[in-house]
Order: structure tokens, then sequence, then C-alpha cells
């Protein structure tokens, strides 16, 4: 008998084997249809997708809402509602913030930056009149500079950044969730979400036991909380970060006059979203625009002022926001955005740093897990 399901198990597995073969060929022959049907499904998936990106965004002011909203008499209306109403409260405040997103700032930066590309050549002239102005000797009019100064110019910036194009690279951004019937379906699943929070991790952790031994769903419920933990921390708290420091930014160059200031502004808050290179690049990006535009005396003046406001950000605003860090060395950060850049754009760039996050703490987790096992090994041999 024994003999009998050792070949049953075998033949079992040689079976199963030349079935997956089998599969991974048929996929490998037929690789383009198969990306085809998966970039199908996931544009009819786009709709769920983007809810629960929107519920995974206003989870935590929703939460904290709520907390407050339960503070008071446990037998009052609102108390009993904290829920449904917190949830209302956090879509009126977003909604409230895209209005002035819309209507406010977004016209200005796109005013702005037109403007920009319109005038670049006359700064480019001033800028080459100021650089002939120098000595000979001037390390602005070897040959290099200038040559590197004349494909930054004749580069058809107006062609490729022109009013008409960044229409269409914001509709062709938005392609994806067009439509009314789209929109509606992505905040009904956000609200859904939102609403039914614990049930559906309920559920989730039922699942899991289901799936898997008590030991494995262990690991799988503490990497998915903690994985979770970090991704929602890390995520939240760089855009409010950023949109601080676009604000604070904006507001300094506006007093000291610099022109562009919300564009320069919004710019530098959104490149604050890319851990250390997006800030180096934003600010270096910030000095050409004043110098070419008001001068290098408020280009340096301009420099001192962001770099002070970064520090505070770096050091008081940031920390808050966070609260507990990400527990990661700098060379990793930098790995993780250059890695994710390489491979999947600026996107890359940003989930690189929690990614890296999540694989340390499972690094971490099965190395000590490894040693305890070898204490108790050598415990036993003792």
């Amino acid at each position: 008998m024994k003999e009998e399901k050792n070949s049953t198990k075998k033949w079992g597995f040689w079976f199963s084997l030349a079935v997956a073969i089998i599969i991974v060929f048929n996929i490998l022959s037929n690789f383009s249809q198969v990306t085809n049907w998966i970039t199908n499904l996931l544009l009819i998936l786009m709709p769920f997708i983007a809810g629960i990106l929107i519920a995974y965004l206003l989870y935590l002011p929703c939460r904290s809402i709520e907390t407050l909203y339960k503070k008071g008499n446990p037998k009052k209306f609102v108390y009993k509602h904290a829920r449904t109403l917190s949830i209302t409260t956090v879509y009126i405040m977003a909604t409230i913030v895209i209005i002035i997103l819309i209507n406010v700032i977004l016209p200005t930066v796109i005013q702005s930056f037109s403007d920009l590309i319109v005038n670049i050549p006359d700064y480019y002239n001033t800028a080459i009149e100021k650089i002939n102005e120098l000595p000979e000797d001037n390390i602005l009019r070897s040959e290099r500079v200038t040559s590197l100064i004349d494909n930054i110019v004749n580069f058809e910036w107006t062609s490729l950044l022109n009013f008409e194009r960044i229409q269409t690279y914001i509709k062709s951004a938005m392609s994806v969730v067009s439509g009314v019937f789209d929109a509606f379906i992505s905040i009904v699943v956000s609200i859904y979400i939102l609403s039914q929070r614990k049930q559906i991790i309920a559920f989730l952790s039922r699942l899991t036991y289901t799936i898997f031994k008590e030991e494995v769903a262990n690991k799988v419920k503490k990497y998915f909380t903690n994985g979770n933990q970090i991704f929602f921390k890390y995520l939240t708290s760089q855009i409010v970060d950023a949109i601080l420091v676009g604000i604070l930014v904006s507001v300094a160059m506006l007093i000291l006059n610099v022109k562009y200031a919300v564009l320069l502004g919004f710019m530098i808050g959104l490149f604050n979203l890319i851990p250390y290179f997006g800030a180096i690049v934003a600010v270096a990006i910030a000095i050409l625009i004043t110098a070419l535009t008001g001068g290098i005396g408020k280009a340096l003046v301009m420099a001192i002022v962001v770099i002070i406001l970064q520090q505070i950000d770096a050091n008081v605003i940031n920390p808050k926001i966070v609260g507990d860090s990400l527990n990661i060395s700098q060379l990793l950060v930098i790995l993780a955005v250059t890695v994710g850049g390489a491979y999947f754009g600026i996107l890359g760039m940003f989930l690189g740093v929690p990614i890296v996050a999540v694989i340390k703490m499972i690094l971490e987790d099965y190395m000590e897990q490894k040693a305890k096992n070898k204490e108790k090994i050598e415990e036993n041999q003792i």
C-alpha cells in the first residue's frame, strides 16, 4: 500500500510539473496576447483601483475625524453616526481642496509656465549678453559651457511644452479615469471601503487563516499590517509635506518678489515627493530660472531662503508629520530611488522607498528567526 501511495504521489508530481511547463510555454509563446489581456483587465478594473487608492489616501483623516466625533455622549446622534459623518466631512473637505486647486492654483501655474516658455529666448539673449561682458578667462565663457547653453536653448521647448501640448498631456493622463461613470464608480468604491473597512479586514483575515496554516497566517497578517502602516504613513505624510512645502516656498518667493513664484513653489513641492534627488533638482531649476528672470543676486537670496525652508521641513515639519521614521539608511533610500526610477520612472522613485522598507523588514525578521533557530540547536547540543 505504501509503495502504491508513493508511486501515485510521484506520478502526481511529474504530471503537475508537466502541466505547469505546458502552461508556462503557452504563456511565453503568446506573451503579447497575455499582455493585451492583462492591460484590458487593468483598464476595466481601473475605477475600482482608483477607488481603493482614494480610500487609502483618505483613511487617516477619516479615522481622525471619526475619533473626534466619538468623544461625545454615546447616546447622541453624532456618536452613533460617527463613521458616516466622518466620511461625509472628509469628502466635503477634499471637494473644497480640489475646487481651490482647479480654480485658483492650477490656472496661475499653467499661465506662469506658458509665459516662461514664451520668454525663454529673451532670457537666453539677456544671459548671453551678461556672459559676454565677463572676462575672457571666466569659466562661464569657456567653449564647453557655451555649447551646453546653446544645446539647452536650441531644444524645441516651445513645441514640447506649449499650452496646447500641456492640455494634451493632461487629457492623456486623465483618459484612464475619464467619463462620469468611472468617476462615480471610483467614489462609490472608496466610500464603501471607508465605511466597511473593519468588515473587509476581518474577511481577509479569516480567508488567510483558512488557506494557510496558523503559523504562516500569523506571518502574513504581521507583514500585511506592518507593510500597510509603512506604505500608508509614507504616502500620506509625503503628500501632506509636499503641499506644505509648496505653500511655504510660494509665499516666501512672493515676499521676495521672485517671478513665477507660484509655479516654482508648486514645482518644488511636487519634486519634494521624491526623496533627496527631488529637492535638489527642483531647487537647482528654481535657481536657474530666477537667475535668468531676476538676476544672480535675487537667485542667491532665493536659494538661501529655500534651503533654510527645506532644512526646517526636514528637521521639524516632516518628522512631526511622519512620526516614527521608516528606519532605513540614506544609502538604501538613494538606492531605492535610483533603481525605482530606472525601471518604473517617477512612480518608481516615489514608491521605491516604502517597498525597500518592507523588504528590509521581512529580511530582518527572517534573519532574526534563523538566529533563534540556530541558538536553539546549539542549546540542545550542549
